[in-house]
């Protein structure tokens, strides 16, 4: 998700640049060949969202402006649905949305870690744990160490203030495979100046 922070207000030239710099990465750190780019909205249809977001809608829908298919509109309850492989958004919208999702994962997960650790229910978590166990993995944002600041002149990981040891550790591995793979090279030959941004 472009942006998730970085940058409070958008514009349109800033969304599209969130989408070609979103897609270079998830191409160079996940191998999508040609990534599904989307716009976070409060509908799916392209009449929905502020004028912002129609208007990125507009241009996105055009085509022509780099490797990768504008989807359409997404809504928050699409984050963990296979709809895109990028989501565009400013970073205030995004922002609230991350810090929704992370408040909500830890809910579950303690709720789950509670429950199953009761004394009538330990026979049945005794089968259900070894299942739960990847996905608690999978959720946990320590696992890649931090957020990537796409945009800038190298490779930039930010971590959470309370991130551990093993955060960082990780957040230096991810900085380095992508460094590895020329990220910010590949960043650089996507973006495409615009009018707004050239000057």
């Amino acid at each position: 998700m472009l942006d998730a922070g970085a940058n409070a207000e958008a514009t349109v030239p800033m969304l599209l640049q969130f989408a070609q710099m979103g897609a270079a990465y998830s191409t160079e750190r996940y191998g999508v060949t040609r990534p599904r780019v989307a716009l976070l909205s409060i509908g799916e249809e392209k009449s929905k969202g502020t004028p912002l977001i129609k208007e990125a809608n507009a241009v996105l829908a055009e085509g022509g402006h780099g490797n990768f298919d504008f989807v359409g509109n997404v809504e928050g309850r699409d984050f963990f649905e296979d709809e895109a492989d990028v989501i565009v958004t400013d970073g205030f919208t995004g922002n609230v949305a991350l810090k929704t999702l992370e408040g909500t994962l830890r809910f579950l997960m303690s709720t789950l870690t509670e429950i199953l650790g009761r004394p009538e229910v330990a026979d049945a978590a005794g089968t259900l744990l070894p299942h739960l166990i990847p996905l608690a993995t999978k959720l946990d944002p320590e696992s890649t160490g931090g957020a990537m600041l796409l945009g800038v002149d190298g490779v930039c990981v930010i971590s959470h203030g309370s991130s551990t040891s093993v955060a960082m550790v990780n957040a230096i591995t991810v900085a380095h495979d992508v460094a590895v793979r020329g990220l910010v090279a590949a960043i650089a030959s996507s973006v495409r100046p615009t009018a707004d941004t050239a000057a």
